[in-house]
């Protein structure tokens, strides 16, 4: 699969940051509510990735999901995953280091 995914130099940054913390990570962006627009950045053991989830790519070593009715919307995109001051979602584990993952996107020219 080709990775169709990239990050920001500031994007890793945090990601190392928050490695050291919480140890090995992943990323689910799931298109539902209450942030789900949003990258969730989660410990590895707290979600069991489902039959609905799309490896989109790694970044840092982490592996990236979206939910395949969302991931329809942005099979076209390579996802470039970055960060802005401001707090994360409520479950996301950068939420207490003054800045948030977001994702922008090119597209993929054929």
């Amino acid at each position: 699969m080709e990775n169709r995914l990239e990050a920001t130099e500031q994007a890793v940054q945090l990601i190392e940051k928050v490695k050291s913390k919480h140890g090995p990570l992943l990323f689910h962006q799931s298109g539902g509510c209450c942030d789900g627009s949003s990258p969730m950045c989660l410990s590895q053991d707290d979600l069991i990735i489902g039959d609905s989830d799309v490896l989109v790519g790694t970044v840092a070593d982490c592996p990236f999901y979206m939910n395949s009715q969302q991931y329809e919307y942005w099979k076209h995109f390579k996802i470039i995953l970055d960060v802005k001051p401001g707090r994360g979602g409520v479950f996301s584990l950068e939420s207490t280091e003054g800045m948030r993952f977001i994702t922008d996107s090119e597209l993929i020219k054929s």
